[in-house]
């Protein structure tokens, strides 16, 4: 079963120009159009490497045990959506807008770290066996989709979208998709300018960051690690994490659709300040461990101060025993 892979493996074979992301304010959105791509993005899906491997992929995280998917047999069944209907529906990615996507009601609720996968587009319902309401690309600004599951029924998942509005959530048949477990969590604290990175619940790293300004600030609640990409075009970050949620205040951002994203700054002055149009600007240290976290990983944006990750009521949390990464 194909795993999740890391930034640092994906933001290295996956070199793209980004609208809007050079200059001396931070990026609260990214153009992430295909047509940008500068380099043929070659293989994305490839497992990670074991720790036995040599080269950069055998230093980040070894790969998650493989779990497997609900049983489809129980109800309600995946309907069947006309190629038709399909072709009509919006794509769930960053520069799309899902207006029948139910929200996500419950922003800084933790998750058991399941992730899943889908290996070709697949439709998007607004329950299990409901209405669909969008698709969903097999790859998101040059990487694999990996999407955070939040909620489950017999055969289905729930998992965020990438999509606008914020918060926007779908369901998805278990049937065909890939399914791997994080044990990784990424939580912000906007007041408190900080930024968190937590594995199997305990704390492991933390840096002070750069947050958004007051007339641009940085979208809160739950959204996860979209992609990771290079831009060739710009010296302000070596590697830019587009998040699966977009500015509050801005509708387009140099062309782009206002995603918000995680990246390095070429001064250290700014952090520990609300000086961004919404982006989260981090020191290089933290974004070369950000770099080994998996993509579908949760980052919680909270508008308290630092707290401790909490994991979905009644679920295990991930065991300490195996981790994987993402590309």
């Amino acid at each position: 079963m194909t795993e999740p892979a890391t930034p640092a493996q994906t933001g290295a074979t996956h070199r793209r120009a980004l609208a809007g992301v050079a200059g001396a304010v931070a990026v609260a959105a990214i153009m992430l159009a295909a047509a940008t791509c500068r380099a043929h993005p070659g293989r994305i899906d490839a497992p990670v490497p074991g720790p036995s491997a040599t080269g950069p992929a055998a230093q980040t995280s070894a790969p998650a045990t493989p779990t497997a998917p609900a049983s489809p047999s129980q109800y309600p069944a995946v309907p069947v959506v006309p190629a038709a209907v399909l072709h009509d529906l919006p794509a769930a990615t960053t520069d799309t807008t899902i207006p029948g996507a139910p929200l996500d009601t419950d922003l800084q609720a933790g998750t058991d770290g399941a992730v899943v996968h889908n290996h070709s587009t697949v439709a998007v319902f607004d329950r299990p066996g409901g209405r669909p309401v969008a698709t969903l690309p097999p790859v998101q600004a040059g990487s694999p989709t990996w999407l955070p599951v939040i909620d489950r029924e017999p055969g289905w998942f729930r998992v965020l979208l990438p999509s606008r509005p914020n918060h926007a959530t779908g369901w998805l048949g278990a049937t065909g998709l890939g399914v791997a477990r994080t044990p990784y969590q990424i939580r912000v604290s906007i007041h408190g300018t900080r930024l968190q990175l937590h594995r199997d619940g305990a704390l492991i790293g933390q840096w002070t960051v750069a947050v958004g300004a007051r007339a641009t600030p940085t979208p809160t609640g739950r959204t996860f690690l979209l992609a990771s990409v290079v831009d060739d075009s710009q010296r302000m970050s070596p590697l830019i994490l587009p998040l699966g949620i977009h500015s509050p205040t801005l509708t387009t951002y140099h062309g782009g659709p206002a995603t918000t994203a995680i990246h390095s700054w070429p001064s250290s002055d700014v952090y520990g300040k609300h000086v961004s149009n919404g982006c989260i600007r981090v020191p290089l240290d933290a974004l070369h461990a950000l770099a080994t976290v998996p993509l579908g990983t949760l980052v919680q944006l909270d508008p308290e101060p630092d707290r401790k990750p909490t994991p979905v009521p009644g679920r295990a949390h991930p065991s300490g025993s195996t981790t994987h990464t993402k590309g």
